[in-house]
């Protein structure tokens, strides 16, 4: 987007955190309106494209972050350290990046997930407590908390699992590829029972929406899903991709032990597990009414994938 003052044009200027399937779409998103934009991760990864800047650097560098968000309009941030670090680490990431907002004047959209609520027996809307009591969902809550309590213009699209092109989570890591190809697949979760899940783009596009309204700050945003169970979304993916039809089971409280013994991220999923027999379904009606995101028909979606 450019404003013309006089004979001056001024380019809008944002910086995404993070370089993830989510922080690729969203700075894609933007670059394709006409929007400059600055990547910084670790790596230094990103898009290619003539008005996307990628840089490396370590967002915990709270001074070098600073001078990077410098002239930003937004500042978004996708990332999030490893997930057994969480309560460890997401307070250190979380303070610097919310210090160099309040040290540039920038706006501050904030990516987050449903940990926060804790366990819930309806359909979550966002504007319900952050109720959480293990490390994990405190930890994602305090981000907000904290963010929300700091006087910055803040605001917060909270995704479940994602799907899509791209996505990192249980079903394109436990069930995607061994659907693709035909094996056998066991998940964390119960196959049959419904569960909420966000597109990469859908999610992507709530960040720039958010990011775009005034009447979006101080608040967060669920973005939009797709509720049918990890079945039936893989049965989806199966059929349009001519697969042989699924075959899923779940995984055992005793499996998960054992492959906690080689990886510590097994050891941290106890917590999020969702209570035997309870759908896992999010409300993201008012993101709908107000941002104007809806989600992306499931197969739409999938045939990204394939």
């Amino acid at each position: 987007m450019k404003a013309q003052i006089g004979i001056v044009v001024v380019m809008t200027f944002h910086v995404i955190v993070g370089r993830g399937a989510t922080a690729t779409r969203t700075a894609q998103h933007l670059a394709d309106d006409g929007e400059r934009v600055r990547m910084i991760s670790r790596t230094g990864g990103g898009p290619e494209h003539p008005l996307v800047e990628r840089v490396a650097a370590d967002a915990t560098d709270t001074d070098r972050l600073t001078r990077l968000a410098e002239g930003a309009d937004t500042l978004f941030t996708t990332a999030a350290p490893p997930y057994h670090t969480w309560p460890e680490q997401f307070p250190v990431l979380s303070a610097s990046l919310l210090t160099a907002v309040k040290r540039t004047g920038a706006s501050y959209v904030m990516l987050g997930n449903l940990y926060g609520y804790g366990p819930v027996d309806q359909p979550i809307r966002p504007d319900f407590p952050l109720a959480a009591t293990g490390p994990k969902g405190r930890a994602r809550a305090r981000v907000w908390e904290e963010a929300a309590a700091s006087g910055a213009k803040v605001t917060e699209v909270r995704a479940s699992q994602f799907y899509g092109a791209g996505a990192f989570s249980v079903f394109s890591l436990m069930v995607q590829r061994q659907v693709l190809e035909g094996r056998f697949a066991l998940v964390p979760q119960e196959p049959d029972v419904p569960h909420s899940y966000s597109a990469i783009g859908d999610t992507a596009r709530t960040l720039v929406a958010a990011g775009r309204n005034e009447q979006a700050y101080g608040r967060a945003w669920h973005a939009p899903t797709s509720t049918l169970s990890v079945r039936d979304l893989a049965g989806r993916l199966a059929e349009l991709a001519g697969a042989p039809e699924p075959r899923l089971e779940e995984l055992t409280e005793r499996d998960m032990t054992l492959l906690a013994l080689n990886d510590p991220f097994w050891a941290e999923f106890h917590e999020v597990l969702i209570k035997p027999g309870h759908p896992f379904v999010v409300d993201h009606s008012a993101t709908e009414k107000i941002l104007g995101v809806s989600a992306t028909p499931v197969d739409d979606v999938l045939r990204e994938v394939i």
